[in-house]
């Protein structure tokens, strides 16, 4: 077994800084320290250390473990969504302070899970790893102040999860009989013609149930809004966000393996069309905003299909691409409705009425958000969409660039409709609260919007990285 501690730098602080959490929970009632004061420069500490890491490469762990380009560009992602979760959920509402500590240790074993899954290129460590994210969040959704709907969502979780992992190992055990290898450079190497190991397809299948669980891909879907609804709002945005980086890296490395007309890449662009129909008609019904977005997540998990079915380096680049796209769309949502929502509550499209009015830099900041998850220039979501349209077209799958495209236009109704209330609508709920507009949710705000216009503006360093990194994960 070799083992070099210089390669997984940031694991190892992200470690550390769970046990530094898990210590001070254990002695909550004796040491009160302030967790919600360190606990977002730790974060950004571990940010830093993640981006001086990028350029790290090697294998470790008999090569189950391994740090090429891809692995890294998901970890800078998903060391920053975790920074901007914890900032988010610095000043939670419904979470009691006896729980600050608990609640952090656990997101951070939840994105610690997420790093080791991006550099598992073995079937059985990509369960674990999976598992290990997995579990950190049973405990923290019904965390909401005794609130009936988050224990709800909590069982829902539990009961789907436990579903797609029985699955997911089942699937396994079909791959591991046929293939005789859980490698996914030497899976590279076999055939996955149904006609051929009728066996290995269906258990591949199987296998990515799993991911499809944590993606919110239809039809394992079904738990994604009622768990959006019933999770407070700070806990709902790192599920709906982070996780689904997990599944994406997963997803890409076995992409790869697969060709454009194979019966599993067959299956993958069918499930994508279906997920972005359904998912967008779904929305335009919806009045809670996190039920929105969570049938918006269900659309978005369709379009990153897109470029998963291409077969190219540029499709597994622009599949990984909007994947941080997403991440950072819904991440900027999520702070201006937590940020609104100072009380707690679920909001719905009256609670945005007069936001101009009220916090001008939040609404402008929402508009960002609402426009990028459209798919409007000059936005990372519109750059993002172009790159999967380019990658697909002309690799045997135009029909479901069109569908993503005719999505995309019905996706137009009700991501404005936030930004229809936000600024056109002057009827405000009856004893509303104001919004938080400290200087603190002000700037993350801002910066949030300005990652998202940036990368609109200026895709091409990060694409072109991604497309490196597709290119060496084809055999």
């Amino acid at each position: 077994m070799n083992f070099n501690p210089a390669l997984v730098v940031p694991e190892i602080y992200f470690l550390a800084m769970i046990l530094v959490l898990l210590l001070q929970s254990l002695g909550a009632r004796r040491v009160r320290l302030p967790v919600q004061r360190w606990v977002i420069l730790a974060a950004a500490i571990g940010f830093v250390l993640t981006l001086t890491s990028f350029g790290a490469r090697g294998t470790m762990f008999w090569k189950v473990y391994r740090l090429d380009a891809m692995s890294q560009f998901f970890k800078v992602v998903i060391a920053f969504g975790f920074l901007a979760a914890v900032a988010n959920a610095a000043h939670q509402p419904t979470l009691e302070e006896g729980k600050r500590a608990d609640y952090f240790m656990f997101l951070g074993f939840s994105s610690l899970g997420l790093m080791i899954l991006a550099s598992s290129v073995e079937l059985i460590a990509m369960y674990l790893a999976l598992e290990l994210s997995a579990y950190s969040l049973y405990a923290v959704i019904p965390l909401r102040a005794r609130d009936p709907r988050a224990a709800e969502a909590a069982v829902k979780y539990i009961l789907f999860g436990a579903v797609a992992t029985a699955l997911s190992l089942y699937g396994l055990s079909y791959i591991m009989a046929v293939q005789h290898t859980t490698y996914v450079t030497e899976l590279a190497k076999h055939t996955w013609a149904f006609a051929q190991v009728p066996m290995a397809v269906v258990g591949l299948s199987l296998f990515l149930a799993g991911m499809f669980y944590k993606l919110a891909l239809f039809p394992f879907h079904f738990w994604a809004p009622d768990v959006y609804q019933g999770a407070s709002n700070e806990t709902a945005a790192y599920v709906a966000t982070l996780p689904k980086m997990g599944a994406v890296v997963i997803l890409v490395r076995l992409a790869a393996m697969l060709k454009p007309g194979l019966e599993i890449t067959t299956i993958l662009a069918v499930l994508g069309a279906v997920s972005m129909t359904y998912g967008n008609f779904a929305a335009l019904a919806q009045k809670d905003l996190k039920r929105l977005l969570g049938f918006s997540s269900v659309a978005h998990a369709g379009y990153v299909m897109v470029g998963l079915v291409a077969g190219t380096a540029l499709g597994l680049a622009a599949a990984a691409f909007y994947a941080m796209a997403y991440l950072l769309m819904n991440l900027l949502c999520f702070w201006v409705i937590s940020r609104v929502a100072v009380d707690g509550r679920n909001l719905e499209f009256a609670d945005l009425n007069g936001l101009y009015k009220r916090a001008p830099a939040l609404a402008f900041s929402l508009a960002a958000g609402a426009f990028a998850l459209v798919g409007l220039p000059p936005t990372v979501g519109f750059i993002g969409k172009f790159f999967l349209i380019t990658a697909a077209w002309n690799q045997g799958y135009n029909w479901l660039v069109v569908i993503l495209v005719v999505n995309s236009a019905i996706a137009i109704y009700y991501y404005l409709s936030l930004v229809r209330h936000a600024y056109t609508e002057d009827k405000t709920p009856e004893a509303a609260p104001l919004p938080d507009t400290r200087a603190f949710s002000l700037v993350g705000a801002g910066l949030l919007a300005a990652v998202v216009l940036l990368l609109g503006i200026v895709p091409a360093p990060v694409f072109e990285f991604a497309v490196r990194a597709g290119t060496s994960l084809l055999p």
